[in-house]
């Protein structure tokens, strides 16, 4: 998610559900090319703006009793920044027939299967391919990657879990837009299905780092020592999901 902090506010002033209404109302003029979304944080100290990727949306960060001027001045004066961001922001991908998807990093192409025997979804011979009802189609397919991301994420995190001498409660796949991976303290861990885009290295590094976790529930050095150990030379790993998140937000 891309950000911009701005205008100090100085001294907090009262803040009401009309104050937000008129700015929503006033922004509309201003045209910004997506939704704006405001949020009152009564932690921020300046008036901050960012770009949600997965919403595609603009969301304007408030300190609480900000009045509206100040939150549209700062809307009207980064008006090019806001631009230029969206214009970076890769097209939407929709599961129809015809895109192409990556399955592991390998583009798939989405095909409809008049097969009345073959099941639901299968993937082969880098096609993805769909039977029934058009309608279904987006559906089935994001089903069908959902579930394929659950069996691999398990796959690759239990033998890995074994070698530091842990157990996993269960694997699950969730559509998380802020975190690729969790690790709860009864030993459940949970991934987001768009992992299964990414290629398998970095799917490898996501699952180490959750594993990791099982032991080190925190982001220290003794925690980052075995991520290196479960999954060497990650970094470059890493610097691949922070260029291509919003990539991978893109699909479906």
């Amino acid at each position: 998610m891309a950000g911009f902090r701005g205008i100090s506010t100085g001294r907090p002033l009262r803040q009401g559900e009309s104050a937000l209404a008129e700015i929503g109302r006033q922004a509309v003029a201003l045209d910004l090319g997506a939704p704006l979304a405001i949020r009152v944080s009564p932690r921020a100290r300046r008036v901050g703006l960012r770009i949600d990727a997965a919403r595609r949306q603009v969301e304007l960060v408030l300190p609480r009793g900000v009045p509206p001027e100040f939150g549209l001045r700062f809307l009207r004066e980064k008006r090019g920044w806001i631009t230029a961001r969206l214009d970076a922001l890769p097209r939407p991908v929709p599961f129809v027939e015809g895109a192409v998807v990556p399955v592991l990093g390998v583009p798939h192409r989405i095909c409809r299967s008049l097969d009345p025997a073959a099941p639901p979804v299968s993937i082969a011979d880098n096609e993805i391919r769909v039977r029934g009802d058009p309608s279904h189609l987006p559906r089935r397919v994001r089903d069908h990657l959902a579930r394929l991301a659950r069996d691999e994420l398990a796959r690759r995190a239990r033998p890995l879990a074994e070698r530091i001498g842990c157990q996993i409660a269960r694997v699950n796949v969730r559509d998380t837009k802020s975190r690729w991976g969790s690790c709860s303290a009864n030993g459940n861990l949970s991934f987001s299905w768009r992992l299964i885009l990414a290629p398998e290295a970095v799917v490898d590094y996501v699952v180490a780092h959750e594993v990791a976790h099982l032991v080190e529930m925190n982001h220290g050095p003794r925690f980052w020592r075995l991520v290196d150990r479960l999954a060497p030379g990650n970094a470059r790993q890493r610097a691949w999901l922070n260029r291509h998140r919003a990539r991978l937000l893109s699909y479906g």
